[in-house]
């Protein structure tokens, strides 16, 4: 057997996909939440598994540069004075020097600025780049090319912080975001204040995160067994828009190909077909396409386009494999999205660590949801995720982090073949705890020294 390759028994393709109410979490291992949590965790789904067209750094500065142009009032055609100002925090400039800008077939923070003025959809938060044309991008390129875009790190502690300053015929408008990518929370017209909410603090924790430290992996697993199926189909748009950027990533030439040469080399018989390689190549395929500037949106995953591709991908190709249920399958994305949500909680928003980990470790357990089911071998998974690809450096956005995507994939498959054998990686190895949910508390400990977590 290649290494990463999954073999699976015949029996689990036996009627498996009718029957996840038969698999149920021991009552020992788990505290049902209470209706009014359920509620509270579909509102984290909800706010945490959204669409996104492009990488979300350089969005919040689109989005902000297009609501600054808002606030200014500017007609469709742009005053030859135009001025952009645009400040990001480190993180941000980090994760948008070298990403592509949908649309533009540019990189970097200033065709986002610049493309978020001339063609950015102000009230359409993640979306704001969804509508680019030719003409418009035309006309970014020619106000960078001229210099009209200036770009600087701010000078503050935020890891989420972009600003944009649009002055023309003599007016100003100051547009500043902060805490996540979409929180616009002050808006001036010269000296004309038209929003002003509270600004987050830099170590602002999400009332949605705080949250979900406090659940467990088991009652993740039980609310996606439980829960009544219309209120997560929206769920089913993930793999819907996700696998459209398998499809672009596998038929056009994005970033460095990675998607595309892990699928020749399984064409050309260099790599097998198995579960884990096709989980590992499509997930870069759609990676590559995300990074590489494809005009298309992704299902996000905690503010990321690559977390929700990872969340989502490998769960649609184990569900594809075994023939599974139209239940089963959005049962199992439920839970990768979940636990994806789960795991990041205890990060920042933006930071040095590679994300793609965290949401592997959702991919892990939709993936055993699909496979075998039961508690056990999602436990045993998961665990083992945190003996693996933690730690990853995020040194930026760009076309590595189909990489990145397709490392953190194939731990995840690894991770199941050794629940499915029945194994996983010992509590005494490293971050891994014999309590799953402690393992993933000490990825919080790793990942963020601000974590209220790390007191516990």
């Amino acid at each position: 057997m290649l290494q990463g390759q999954i073999l699976l028994p015949a029996e689990l393709n036996d009627g498996l996909s009718d029957r996840p109410e038969c698999r149920d979490v021991p009552s020992a291992t788990v505290t049902k939440l209470a209706p009014e949590d359920i509620d509270r965790l579909l509102d984290a789904l909800h706010i945490g598994v959204v669409p996104a067209t492009g990488c979300t750094e350089p969005v919040a500065l689109a989005l902000a540069a297009a609501r600054a142009r808002l606030a200014l009032g500017l007609a469709e055609e742009l005053p030859d004075d135009l001025r952009i100002e645009a400040r990001v925090s480190r993180n941000i400039m980090k994760n948008g020097m070298a990403v592509m800008v949908p649309g533009t077939g540019l990189p970097g923070l200033e065709i986002a600025a610049a493309i978020g003025v001339v063609e950015g959809d102000p009230n359409a938060g993640l979306g704001v780049l969804a509508r680019v044309t030719e003409d418009g991008a035309r006309c970014a390129r020619r106000l960078v090319d001229c210099g009209a875009v200036h770009l600087s790190v701010a000078e503050v502690d935020d890891d989420v912080y972009a600003e944009t300053v649009l002055f023309a015929g003599g007016h100003r408008a100051w547009v500043c975001i902060a805490g996540d990518h979409t929180n616009a929370y002050l808006e001036t017209r010269d000296d004309e204040i038209l929003v002003n909410r509270e600004r987050p603090t830099a170590d602002h924790v999400s009332p949605t995160a705080k949250f979900l430290r406090t659940l467990t992996l088991a009652q993740l697993v039980d609310f996606a067994r439980t829960v009544d199926l219309e209120r997560i189909e929206f769920i089913a748009n993930a793999e819907r828009l996700n696998s459209a950027l398998v499809a672009a990533g596998r038929e056009n030439s994005y970033g460095i190909g990675v998607g595309t040469a892990m699928l020749g080399a399984i064409e050309n018989g260099l790599n097998s077909d198995d579960l884990c390689s096709m989980m590992t190549a499509q997930a870069a395929a759609a990676s590559d396409a995300r990074m590489g500037g494809a005009p298309l949106p992704a299902m996000t995953n905690s503010g990321s386009g690559n977390q929700g591709i990872v969340a989502t991908v490998p769960v649609t190709v184990a569900a594809d494999r075994t023939h599974a249920s139209w239940e089963l399958r959005l049962r199992a994305l439920t839970l990768s999205h979940a636990v994806a949500l789960y795991a990041h909680a205890g990060l920042p928003v933006l930071s040095a660590f590679c994300a793609a980990a965290t949401a592997a470790m959702g991919a892990a357990a939709g993936v055993c949801f699909v496979l075998d089911g039961s508690y056990e071998s999602i436990e045993r998974a998961v665990a083992s995720m945190a003996g693996d690809t933690v730690g990853m450096v995020c040194d930026g956005a760009g076309c590595s982090c189909a990489l990145k995507v397709a490392a953190s994939v194939n731990a995840a498959g690894r991770a199941v073949t050794l629940s499915l054998a029945g194994r996983r990686v010992p509590g005494t190895n490293g971050l891994v705890h014999d309590d799953v949910d402690a393992g993933l508390r000490s990825i919080g400990r790793f990942g963020d020294p601000r974590y209220e977590g790390n007191r516990l």
